[in-house]
């Protein structure tokens, strides 16, 4: 008998992307945000640090879900923090799903869904998008009608496309929650405030939102929920009892109570995001345009594998991804490169070693 649970055993586990631990590495491949985030945030940080740390933090995080909350037009008690958007990713499987029930996500996708999803031993299915990252939405909803849970990042990861709010209106379950992933959602040209929840028949909509990406705090690790208030407590039972700790609460708020620092820097990966998009496509890369703070692009010769190992001998990452079981693609297997939008400085060297590359 293993030590482990067989639905452990079975699964390889969720591989994040590379961290280079020494200097002078151009690092665009892991979706971070290359600016600095909020002064107030380093002022934030130092003081709560000189605080009492010896003392447990706030376990519902009190403040921070007042600061967010008129953000996105709802009361505190819609607002969960979690230890970065994705432990609210496993806090949803954990209060939602059971092991027999259907967990259902758009493919390719981000995989660290089907990993969490094994982990709970629930049942899950890919939801195949087209070619050209659109939903079969006929397809799709035959699948979404039996499930307990459906999750969907907006903009999609790896391909940075965004669908519209009546699409995924369309694909909440009948008897389950919908989950809409907006790590990047700052990053889209008309970024959402919750204004979906307001919709009917988004009673069950569960938007994840995560500090990694435009409040560039990904050394921080926090995130938070928005969902209506009989959703939220339910969570609240499920979370660790306190799963945020003194600094990260103090950073976020920090962060959220300085919008403008934010958009700031989200304007400046925008414009640098064109940029690069078109720089590719110059390049003979087919690029799809993006809503988020990377983009996804593929070449005519396929030779994905050797582009990014020759930037790699270059000291620059990008991500190599590929995802089989896609009918569409040369043998089943779809792959590529997905860029995160970094300086200007970086964007040039980039584009420099990629025109000697291909």
């Amino acid at each position: 008998m293993g030590l482990f649970r067989p639905n452990i055993d079975r699964i390889e586990g969720y591989i994040p992307g590379e961290q280079p631990q020494e200097t002078g590495w151009i690092k665009l491949n892991t979706n971070e945000n290359p600016y600095p985030p909020s002064p107030r945030v380093v002022e934030a940080l130092v003081a709560a640090a000189r605080g009492r740390l010896n003392v447990y933090p706030d376990p519902v995080a009190t403040q921070f879900r007042k600061a967010a909350a008129p953000i996105f037009g709802v009361d505190p008690d819609w607002i969960l923090p979690a230890n970065g958007s994705d432990e609210n990713l496993t806090l949803i499987l954990r209060s939602f799903v059971d092991s027999h029930e259907l967990v259902a996500y758009p493919y390719p996708s981000y995989i660290l869904y089907e990993t969490l999803a094994d982990i709970q031993g629930s049942r899950h299915q890919r939801l195949l998008l087209r070619p050209d990252w659109s939903w079969d939405l006929d397809a799709a909803r035959a699948v979404t009608s039996q499930a307990k849970l459906v999750l969907i990042p907006n903009p999609n990861s790896p391909s940075g496309n965004r669908w519209s709010d009546d699409e995924i209106l369309s694909l909440v379950p009948p008897q389950g929650i919908l989950v809409l992933d907006e790590a990047y959602g700052d990053f889209a040209d008309q970024p959402h405030r919750g204004e979906l929840l307001r919709r009917p028949g988004a009673e069950r909509i569960i938007i994840t939102r995560s500090f990694s990406k435009s409040f560039s705090l990904a050394g921080l690790r926090l995130g938070f929920a928005i969902a209506r208030p009989e959703l939220i407590s339910g969570m609240i039972k499920v979370k660790d009892s306190y799963n945020c700790d003194t600094l990260s609460l103090a950073g976020g708020l920090a962060a959220i109570s300085d919008l403008p620092a934010m958009e700031h820097n989200v304007a400046a990966v925008r414009q640098t995001r064109a940029r690069l998009s078109a720089g590719l496509t110059q390049l003979g890369f087919d690029v799809v345009p993006s809503q988020a703070n990377f983009v996804w692009c593929t070449h005519p010769t396929g030779r994905h594998k050797e582009i990014y190992e020759a930037l790699k001998s270059r000291k620059i990452l990008v991500r190599f991804m590929r995802f089989p079981d896609v009918p569409y693609a040369p043998g089943g297997l779809l792959n590529g490169l997905r860029i995160t939008v970094g300086t200007d400085p970086e964007i040039s060297t980039l584009l420099h070693e990629l025109k000697t590359i291909v």
